[in-house]
């Protein structure tokens, strides 16, 4: 898969077959009447004994078929199916069940192995779980991931855009995230939990490049999620598993490709750490991913890839490479429709390379709580905005600080002055 110029044709979409994947021997079913006719986007859908008839009379891949079309219709950003169990979505952070009934073990097996393809069943017996990405006609594109729970299958399907993602419509620090994506080397890092937004984030960066700047842009993805369309930039996407073997290794190659930026999907190791490094400090700008929720978090995760002696080398490292550190934290929405992100943003300054070289998360984090300098946001300062802005509800900003205290003082105008770690 490569990304297409303008002008091109849209890449080729089958019912129900991951991109790599042969075909599916019969056309896609009809959605139920239900899913055709639901109510607005994350409206959950009543289930009742003669829908969940209906549901469980289909064929097990028209049956998936179907759940993914009323996922689409409800808003829904997840769906999950576990073999035998309840069929469930996740519609602005909530869980939904669904009608009918997952297909049992064997039956399920057999969907995922037209969706995914031999290659990544093999992978998903081996190490319990694999990653693909699939495009549907008239539903749109999706990633997979393929999990073993109690040694039968399972799968998560997450709903993502088709076109590449705007940067201004994230509601994330857009003249600060635009800065940084105008700098020609360095580490960005994009963190949180696994739903958070960090792909799209990553994405929306990228596009920004795409349309303002004359770049070379290799992505390493696992599985490719949006497909860019080349204006300004040009845009080789590489597959992990199809195109390399590895994110380290990919990285490895790419220094021999004239890129300008490289994206990797995730860090996962020392050696994709250490290659990004490299990269970093070769002049590119390297942006990333990582399952961490702060930048001390970010920071001491690093290192943990790392042997003890090795840590003063490696914090030295990012104290002149590490660019900046975007955390993300999806909240629900005061008006019951939609999320929105809380953010914290740690940006390369004077004081943070000293910090960062020295190992004082503690005192990193006491420096973004000021926010006396520029490109500096804490969580609390910005879950604060949103709740006196009636974005999210008192309740959900406090659920979601890691100093709700601080943040209750802060709300009636009183500054805590102990910067706690």
């Amino acid at each position: 898969m490569r990304a297409a110029s303008e002008g091109a044709a849209a890449p080729r979409s089958i019912p129900l077959r991951a991109e790599g994947a042969p075909n599916p021997p019969s056309p896609a079913a009809p959605l139920p009447a239900s899913a055709q006719e639901s109510g607005r986007p994350s409206e959950p859908l009543p289930i009742d004994a003669a829908e969940a008839t209906r549901f469980n009379a289909l064929s097990p891949r028209h049956k998936v078929e179907a759940w993914l079309g009323v996922m689409v219709k409800t808003g829904a950003s997840d769906l999950i199916l576990r073999a035998g169990g309840r069929p469930s979505t996740r519609i602005d952070g909530r869980i939904t069940f669904l009608p009918g009934r997952v297909p049992n073990s064997g039956a399920l097996l057999e969907v995922l192995e037209g969706v995914m393809g031999a290659d990544r069943m093999e992978k998903w017996r081996t190490s319990g779980s694999a990653d693909a990405a699939l495009q549907l006609d008239g539903l749109g594109r999706f990633r997979l991931n393929a999990y073993k729970q109690m040694g039968e299958p399972a799968v998560v399907v997450r709903r993502i855009g088709e076109n590449a993602p705007d940067l201004a419509a994230l509601e994330l620090p857009t003249a600060d995230l635009a800065r940084i994506a105008q700098r020609r080397r360095g580490l960005v890092l994009v963190t949180g939990i696994a739903g958070s937004g960090k792909s799209t984030t990553l994405a929306a960066l990228v596009e920004l490049m795409n349309q303002t700047m004359d770049r070379h842009v290799i992505t390493l993805e696992d599985p490719i999620e949006v497909l860019f369309s080349e204006k300004r930039c040009v845009i080789s996407q590489r597959e992990i598993g199809i195109d390399c073997e590895s994110f380290h290794e990919g990285l490895r190659h790419a220094l021999r490709q004239s890129p300008d930026v490289i994206q990797i999907g995730e860090m996962r190791d020392r050696a994709t750490v250490t290659a990004a490094l490299d990269a970093a400090e070769t002049g590119h700008l390297v942006m990333s991913t990582l399952h961490t929720v702060n930048a001390a978090q970010t920071l001491d995760r690093i290192l943990g890839f790392f042997p003890a002696e090795q840590h003063a080398q490696v914090r030295t490292r990012l104290s002149d490479n590490l660019a900046a550190v975007l955390s993300q934290r999806l909240l629900a929405r005061a008006s019951g429709r939609g999320m929105v992100p809380a953010f914290e943003l740690l940006v390369q300054t004077p004081r943070v390379r000293e910090l960062v070289e020295r190992g004082e998360t503690g005192e990193l984090m006491r420096t973004i709580e000021q926010g006396a300098t520029p490109g500096l946001y804490s969580f609390n300062q910005s879950l604060r905005r949103l709740v006196q802005a009636g974005l999210v509800p008192l309740e959900e900003a406090l659920a979601a600080s890691d100093r709700p205290d601080e943040l209750v003082l802060a709300l009636r105008g009183i500054t805590s002055s102990s910067g706690r770690g």
